[in-house]
């Protein structure tokens, strides 16, 4: 387990964290939860932006309206990392998969997410 850096304010115990929110709560699956976090946020910024309202919104994506207020939430857990790269291009995105070696030092790769 990696040793986190721990600091005192007013008596507090201070964290720092992963980076990853879900994986310092303990959430099983918090790498996939993340990538779905940043592809929500990525296509409700989108949306906003382009003054969508969620039933607009769900009308371009496929999905009903209380879904995409669920997404909204952060209810995202029975939708797949496919359906929100759909999501992205059906508004308008082109979305990119790279596969490369791994750096030396890691012996297994990572997905991550880059918004361009």
């Amino acid at each position: 387990m990696n040793k986190r850096k721990i600091k005192m304010i007013d008596g507090v115990e201070i964290h720092a964290g992963s980076g990853n929110v879900y994986a310092d709560l303990g959430y099983p699956n918090a790498g996939e939860m993340l990538i779905k976090a940043r592809l929500v946020a990525k296509i409700a910024e989108i949306a906003r932006t382009r003054g969508l309202t969620q039933a607009q919104t769900a009308k371009l994506l496929g999905l009903t309206q209380p879904k995409v207020s669920a997404l909204f939430r952060g209810q995202f857990r029975g939708i797949s990392e496919r359906k929100l790269i759909e999501c992205l291009t059906n508004l308008g995105r082109d979305v990119q998969i790279v596969v490369k070696d791994v750096p030396r030092r890691r012996a297994t790769g990572k997905l991550t997410v880059v918004f361009a």
